[in-house]
């Protein structure tokens, strides 16, 4: 734990358990909510000035859906074309295979530091944690990865990743941890980022080595796309002697022509922009232009299996826009540290279960209340919610052989519920058991706490007491009533 964030740790924890901590932080949720409803209200005003934005939503997802049906001639195609510019291109399985060709690869080039760029794929598979084992000294250059960094803390956005900061907690980061800074540093955003560009510029200048994901990887061509807003992208492409990208295998589309449809629904679902302020492409090698040995990671990591899901695989077509976070409802009170995942908010709720396992990872499914908010915005339609709903299917039918309290309690109650007799024995045996019970709660038919092991139902559901009638009892009870009532009265019997 440290001074300004929690000493956040992703991995399998349960989301219910570390959500109920993120809860008790009201500053959380006001730094949260401003910042999403930003952002999110900016998407809709750019949105709405596209005629044809719902076409370009249908052609990202088609484009997407033939990545998944090709994906192996794709990557093939893309191999071919980066080598033949001048790239060497390498196969990484999982996590550390892909640690372990990035670390070698510095570690040839005798530098003991390098620059990066904000990169989903390598926080995923931890390549800074992988470096700093091996002595090398990895600094972020986004500036809000660059906040979380000093602060020793994890990123809780896909695009914003200090979203959970307020400007005077990143001045007293910046105060505390960045060598350089001023102890007079305002908390004003211009002081903040002249603070950052100037640190970070050193960086720029001294390094030799640059690590980098990517947006998309383009399969005719073999280039490599980023995305930023910031420039610091562009430093990290352009100065360091060697580059090293590592890329999802999802990222791929099959040409320039697919890209442009990309590089319009991005932006706009993103950060409410209408073009991305830095688009950086590049192929290969140019010499006497740029890194002279440019290296490119496939990182596959557990994709190859969600492809093999027909449902699950949409998962795989997400552009990392941050669109469906913004307007989460369980995103923006429980954020993004809450989810133990690289992947916060719905898409992580789909994506992380998917690439770890579901059994690792089985609470995720059920961090929404598939309200479909996340199907709306998402700019190439995934069906979130249907993938969430299927999720939930794997991790019970994961659990069927597991003995559990929760399963023999559910035998146990169908053995029970399975004959008639059986449940109204059982059913009068549970109203007089309550009933002292029912008497303390007064006209409350429901119980907000019970003991352990019950509190495993309390503890996010109350529990109902049993019905004072059952339903056949109030059947037998109101026909009996009635044909006493006929019986009593055979004229109105007749009429009836």
């Amino acid at each position: 734990m440290n001074a300004y964030g929690t000493g956040h740790l992703y991995g399998p924890a349960r989301f219910e358990k570390a959500a109920r901590v993120e809860l008790a932080k009201p500053q959380l949720r006001e730094n949260l909510r401003h910042a999403t409803h930003t952002i999110r209200d900016r998407r809709e005003e750019v949105v709405d000035e596209v005629p044809d934005w719902e076409q370009l939503r249908e052609s990202g997802q088609a484009i997407k859906a033939r990545v998944a049906r090709q994906l192996p001639e794709l990557l093939e195609r893309f191999e071919a074309a980066a080598v033949e510019a001048g790239a060497t291109v390498h196969w990484a399985r999982d996590a550390d295979e892909a640690c372990r060709i990035v670390t070698g690869l510095v570690k040839d080039t005798g530098a003991s530091e390098a620059v990066k760029i904000k990169s989903m794929t390598t926080q995923e598979i931890n390549l800074n944690e992988a470096l700093e084992s091996a002595g090398i000294d990895a600094y972020e250059t986004d500036l809000a990865e660059l906040i979380v960094q000093l602060a020793e803390d994890k990123p809780s956005h896909i695009l914003v990743p200090a979203i959970h900061y307020n400007r005077e907690e990143i001045r007293d980061i910046f105060r505390q941890r960045m060598p350089g800074a001023a102890d007079t540093l305002s908390d004003a955003p211009e002081e903040l980022a002249e603070a950052a560009r100037t640190h970070l510029r050193r960086r720029f200048l001294s390094a030799r080595v640059a690590i980098s994901g990517a947006n998309f990887a383009v399969a005719d061509t073999g280039t490599l796309v980023v995305v930023e807003s910031e420039g610091n992208g562009r430093m990290c492409l352009t100065l360091p002697e060697t580059l090293i990208s590592v890329v999802g295998i999802d990222k791929l589309v099959p040409s320039f022509a697919d890209l442009e449809v990309f590089l319009q629904l991005l932006p706009r679902s993103s950060t409410g922009e209408r073009m991305n302020p830095y688009t950086s492409m590049w192929t290969g090698v140019t010499p006497g232009d740029g890194p002279q040995r440019t290296h490119i990671v496939l990182l596959d990591n557990g994709r190859s299996a969600t492809l093999s899901d027909p449902v699950g695989r949409q998962a795989l077509s997400c552009i990392r826009c941050s669109a469906c976070l913004n307007v989460c409802p369980v995103y923006e009170r429980a954020g993004g540290h809450a989810y133990g995942s690289v992947y916060p908010g719905p898409i992580g709720a789909i994506i992380s279960p998917q690439l770890t396992g579901v059994g690792e990872n089985a609470s995720l499914p059920y961090a929404s209340t598939l309200c479909g908010a996340c199907n709306d915005v998402c700019p190439v339609k995934i069906d979130i919610a249907d993938v969430l709903v299927h999720l939930r299917g794997r991790a019970v039918d994961a659990k069927r052989d597991t003995l559990s309290a929760e399963r023999i309690a559910m035998r146990l109650l169908s053995w029970i519920m399975s004959d008639p007799r059986r449940y109204g024995r059982a059913l009068r045996a549970a109203r007089r058991g309550t009933a002292p019970l029912a008497a303390l709660l007064g006209g409350r038919r429901t119980v907000r706490h019970l003991p352990w092991p019950l509190s495993a139902w309390t503890s996010s559901r109350d529990a109902p007491l049993p019905a004072a009638e059952s339903f056949q009892e109030w059947w037998q009870r109101t026909r009996a009533e009635r044909e006493q009532a006929q019986r009593g009265n055979p004229s109105k019997g007749e009429t009836s």
